[in-house]
């Protein structure tokens, strides 16, 4: 991963690539199955899980930058890592694009689209959780994965290129700060849609749920061709904001969309 030289550059870079990583299909599923628990458990709650779910996670972010940040003068990121870190990525986003689409394809009409993310999947119980410690918590366990660790890595020794441990810490906060924004809203998302339940808040599921897989799967293909064509690497060097930019750009359009679709009618208003 090439990251800029300039700081205000590479701050809005963190921040961008922190917003994608909230719109993971894993913290998307996650958050869906807190708040479906919470709005049996403690209804005033489940609006927040995503915020809650956010802000633990990016307390392990902050820790590995910070960690990072203290050891960069004697240590340095394998270059194998960045090749590692691409395969994972390819192969996680194809699984969840498809497993996605599934969902979308096999949910029953009269129900609304759960995400399907794979570490998810296999913490179904943690999923179960409604004091904000406890749904902090489990954003904190989601974290300790290679992908999150080596992206913190990276950001924390480029940050100390720029300045010290400072600068690293501010770089975890930008990166948690973009998670926070997707996440939260996510979870406002789902809270209503669920509190709605109806024909268009099922349809505004199945719209999201399909962008989801859409997005997995695109990203997953672009990732691979970056690795075999060193054509469209260079063509990617220097693009990495704009691009994560515009990935964040369709899916807010998405939710707005969606937001219109799960808006009651004009007539059920009026009727009320």
């Amino acid at each position: 991963m090439d990251l800029p030289n300039d700081w205000f550059a590479l701050l809005a870079l963190v921040f961008v690539f922190g917003a994608k990583h909230g719109l993971d299909a894993d913290h998307l599923a996650t958050i869906d199955g807190l708040t479906r628990y919470n709005l049996r458990q403690a209804p005033s709650r489940a609006r927040w899980c995503g915020s809650l779910f956010s802000l633990g996670h990016g307390a392990v972010v902050m820790l590995i930058a910070l960690g990072v940040g203290i050891a960069s003068t004697r240590w340095q990121v394998p270059e194998w890592m960045e090749d590692v870190g691409t395969w994972i990525s390819i192969i996680f986003l194809t699984l969840l694009g498809l497993l996605n689409l599934r969902a979308v394809l096999l949910t029953a009409p009269d129900a609304v689209v759960s995400p399907v993310g794979l570490k998810a999947g296999l913490l179904t119980r943690l999923q179960s959780a409604s004091h904000p410690l406890a749904i902090a918590a489990v954003g904190a366990l989601f974290a300790l994965s290679f992908d999150t660790m080596s992206q913190a890595a990276l950001f924390a020794v480029t940050a100390t290129q720029h300045g010290g441990i400072a600068h690293a810490l501010i770089l975890g906060l930008a990166f948690t700060g973009g998670m926070l924004v997707m996440d939260g809203i996510n979870g406002l998302w789902i809270a209503r849609l669920l509190r709605r339940a109806d024909q268009r808040a099922r349809m505004a599921s199945r719209v999201m749920g399909l962008l989801v897989a859409l997005i997995s799967l695109t990203v997953a293909a672009f990732g691979l061709a970056r690795w075999l064509q060193s054509d469209v690497a260079l063509w990617y060097e220097g693009k990495e904001l704009g691009l994560g930019i515009s990935v964040i750009v369709v899916l807010a359009l998405a939710y707005i969309v969606t937001q219109g679709l799960a808006r009651p009618p004009l007539a059920a208003n009026s009727a009320r």
